[in-house]
């Protein structure tokens, strides 16, 4: 964790010194150490459930064929979108139970435990069949309930952080989230040398109960991760220390906590506005993600293995981009307001991202003969617009990826920091549930929209709405710009004085 902790960095000495009073009367030295320690542990979370959804998206389909060959893509599809539907739908409650608990350590060790019992059962599924299908969406729907912890692990470093620290701290778990989408696939490609395994013995025969595979190694992997996870919250290691409400009542005077979290009230316009653009963000990055190898193909009549190896290549850099910007964050908000990093940088540049994959090219894309197969230009026959769309060149689509591969990071980093500074110190479980659930229907509707309107419009009308939405987002973000800050706390009530004596009459008079 040490290098991590050196890219998020901490409060440097003469941040520290100039706080020194504040700091003593909310935390002692060993009290700070505790809280910073479990804020890592938050880190190492978000990381496991990224890899846990990553690792298996290149293995599930030679996978789920080798289970059950001739499986169709349908259910391809339903197996890749178990994970979120079942994120989706348990982020809020997951939230809702910190929230009465209030504690993270419950939510964080039963979704642990979840997560471990589905990695098992996804590398168990040569048990299961001829049914292996439907244990792999149940196994994938566990991970996504699981990974809805991620709103829980959100909450707990809104509360376990000072105002002060809060991007840092929320720059450093997006940091890990990115960290873990890359390192996923990489480890299911490390796998590779483990080989298919032997054939699976006819249903009914004796099945070797333990298997370890290229396919299974993910599942392994993930359990492990997961039972690592499990023992870092427990109490020896994960000291809960909430510090926002304690900032809270130090700042405004009060006797309690809970009489200082009364007094703020969050400004629900803003709240809402920010889940808004949160979604539209999220949902132009997984378009993008989900359409370039498809759009790279059609527009730059590149093959499979052409699509394959460039997008690979592109995809990796865009990684270093991004993991680059998150470590800028912090020193980019000490020189710009975050609000306005937010809308100029994050907004501004995936909008633009959307802008330059509109066809600007005089003619239209190349277009693949009918027998061709692995790609080489736009099928025409079943996306009738090839013949008559402009072409994309290919300077276009990588200024395009360059603007997303900043502007997101910058974004979705800012965007959970003022939203967690925007609802005060209350706990923020069921928000922070909210929240990943608009992201949870952005990862579902994107594959959605490229088949419903990619395939049937073409890239004019795909990427002319993304950009039309981007900009009304980032429009409802300036009208509530003076809203998109931290509640005002009511001042402390002034030290009651007793009324000055009426001056003694003159003895002479």
């Amino acid at each position: 964790m040490e290098w991590l902790k050196s890219l998020v960095g901490r409060k440097d000495r003469t941040e520290g010194a100039n706080a020194l009073d504040t700091g003593d009367a909310l935390e002692s030295a060993q009290e700070r150490r505790e809280r910073w320690r479990s804020v890592y542990v938050i880190y190492f979370t978000m990381f496991q459930m990224s890899l846990g959804f990553s690792i298996v998206l290149t293995g599930v389909w030679p996978y789920l064929d080798k289970l059950q060959p001739g499986s169709s893509k349908e259910a391809l599809g339903l197996a890749v979108g178990a994970s979120p539907l079942g994120q989706l739908a348990a982020s809020p409650l997951l939230g809702l139970w910190a929230n009465r608990a209030g504690s993270a350590r419950a939510p964080m060790l039963a979704t642990l435990a979840l997560f471990v019992l589905a990695s098992t059962l996804y590398a168990q599924l040569h048990l299961t069949r001829p049914h292996a299908h439907h244990w792999m969406l149940a196994a994938r729907a566990l991970v996504g309930i699981s990974s809805a912890n991620v709103a829980v692990a959100r909450s707990y470093l809104s509360a376990a952080t000072r105002e002060s620290e809060r991007t840092r701290a929320v720059a450093g778990a997006s940091l890990a989230q990115v960290l873990g989408f890359v390192v996923g696939p990489a480890m299911q490609a490390a796998a590779a040398p483990l080989g298919p395994g032997e054939p699976y013995p006819p249903p009914g025969s004796y099945v070797q109960p333990l298997r370890l595979d290229m396919y299974t190694a993910a599942g392994w992997i993930n359990a492990i991760l997961g039972l690592i996870n499990f023992v870092l919250f427990l109490p020896f290691c994960f000291k809960e220390k909430k510090i926002a409400a304690r900032e809270a009542m130090l700042a405004q005077g009060k006797e309690s906590e809970k009489e200082a979290l009364k007094a703020i009230k969050p400004d629900y316009v803003s709240s809402w506005t920010l889940v808004a653009a949160f979604f539209v963000l999220v949902f132009n990055f997984v378009l993008l993600e989900t359409l370039a190898t498809s759009l790279t193909m059609d527009q730059f009549a590149w093959s499979k293995k052409q699509a394959l190896e460039y997008m690979g290549a592109l995809m990796s850099a865009g990684a270093l981009v991004a993991c680059a910007v998150f470590a800028l964050i912090a020193p980019l908000t000490k020189i710009f307001e975050e609000r306005a990093l937010l809308l100029w940088g994050g907004f501004l540049l995936t909008g633009m991202a959307s802008v330059f994959c509109i066809p600007w090219g005089p003619g239209p894309p190349p277009l693949a003969p009918e027998s061709l197969e692995a790609g080489g230009g736009c099928p025409q026959s079943s996306q009738p617009w090839c013949a008559t769309s402009r072409g994309i060149s290919l300077t276009q689509f990588l200024l395009g990826y360059t603007c997303v591969s900043i502007g997101y990071p910058l974004g979705v980093t800012l965007i959970q920091t003022i939203f967690s500074k925007v609802l005060g110190p209350r706990p923020q479980g069921v928000w922070m549930g909210v929240l990943t659930g608009a992201g949870c229907v952005s990862r579902a509707l994107g594959p959605v929209f490229v088949s419903a309107v990619y395939a049937r419009r073409g890239p004019d009308a795909t990427f002319a709405s993304t950009a039309a939405l981007t900009f009304a987002a980032l429009a409802a973000l300036r009208l509530v710009y003076a809203r998109l800050r931290p509640p005002p706390a009511p001042a402390p009530p002034r030290e009651l004085r007793p009324l000055a004596a009426p001056a003694a009459p003159d003895a002479a008079a």
